[in-house]
C-alpha cells in the first residue's frame, strides 16, 4: 500500500524537526520527517535505536512539542493547541500502548481497563463494547486477576484493551512487544492487527523489530532522524 495522500490523511506529519541539547552538544533527533496515515490504516515505523522513532512517537501523541514542522491529527494541528487542549485531545482521540505495561498492581484486569474511562471523564460506559474488546483480546476469563497473576502477554493485552476502551481515533503503540518473548509477541501483534481489521482501528506502531513491522499495512523506515528507503535500512537488508 502506498503513502496516503494529504487530502485523505487522518494523521499528517509535515517536516517535523526536533533537536535535543546535551550540554553544549546538539543532537538532531528528527530532521524533516513528512508522511501521512489514512483512517483505518495500520502503519509500522521501524528503525534501530537512535533512529528518532521514539521522538516521533512523542510528537505524534502530543506528549512533547516539535521545534519545527507540524502534526495534524484528525483535522487538529497540535502546535496550535495549548498544553491543556493537547491533554484533552489525547484523552479524546489517542490510545497509548507502551513497552512497559503500566498496569496498577492493586487493581484487577477489569478495573485496569475501565480506569481509562475514569481518567478521560467518559462516564457513559458501553458494556457491549467492553465485552467485545475483552473477548477479542482473549481476556474474558482473566478479568478478575491482578497483574501479578497474569503472564506478560496477558498484561500487554490488558494494556491494549485499556487503549481501545474509549474508542480512540488512533492507537499509538511504542515497542508493544519489547518486553515479551516471541510467542507472546506474536499473540499481541495478532491482536493489534485484529483490532485494526475488526474494529476499524487506526494504528501506528513504533518498533525496532522488522518481523513485528510486517504486521502493518505499510512500513516506514527510519534512520538517523530521517525516513529512508528499505534498501537503506541495514537491519532490513540483513534479513
Amino acid at each position: 500500500m502506498g503513502p496516503a495522500s494529504s487530502e485523505t490523511a487522518f494523521i499528517e506529519a509535515r517536516d517535523l524537526r526536533k533537536t535535543y541539547h546535551v550540554g553544549k552538544i546538539e543532537v538532531e533527533a528528527l530532521r524533516g520527517i513528512s508522511f501521512s496515515v489514512q483512517k483505518g490504516e495500520f502503519v509500522s515505523v521501524v528503525g534501530p535505536s537512535g533512529s528518532g522513532k521514539s521522538t516521533l512517537f512523542y510528537l505524534l501523541g502530543g506528549l512533547t512539542r516539535a521545534d519545527g514542522g507540524s502534526v495534524i491529527l484528525d483535522g487538529e494541528e497540535l502546535a496550535a493547541l495549548s498544553d491543556a487542549e493537547r491533554t484533552r485531545l489525547r484523552k479524546r482521540k489517542i490510545g497509548f500502548v507502551f513497552q512497559k505495561f503500566n498496569l496498577l498492581p492493586t487493581l484487577d484486569a477489569r478495573s485496569n481497563i475501565l480506569i481509562a474511562q475514569e481518567i478521560s471523564g467518559n462516564g457513559g460506559r458501553d458494556p457491549a463494547y467492553f465485552n467485545r474488546i475483552t473477548e477479542l483480546l482473549g481476556l474474558t476469563r482473566r478479568l478478575g486477576h491482578r497483574p501479578a497473576e497474569l503472564s506478560g502477554g496477558e498484561q500487554q493485552r490488558v494494556a491494549l484493551a485499556r487503549a481501545l476502551i474509549n474508542k480512540p481515533a488512533v492507537v499509538l503503540a511504542d515497542e508493544p512487544t519489547g518486553n515479551l518473548d516471541s510467542k507472546n509477541s506474536e499473540v499481541v501483534l495478532g491482536m493489534l492487527r485484529q483490532s485494526n481489521k475488526e474494529l476499524g482501528q487506526t494504528v501506528l506502531m513504533i518498533t525496532h523489530n522488522p518481523e513485528a513491522a510486517k504486521y502493518g499495512d505499510r512500513i516506514i523506515h527510519m534512520r538517523d532522524g530521517q525516513i529512508v528507503k528499505p534498501e537503506e535500512d541495514p537491519q532490513w537488508v540483513a534479513r
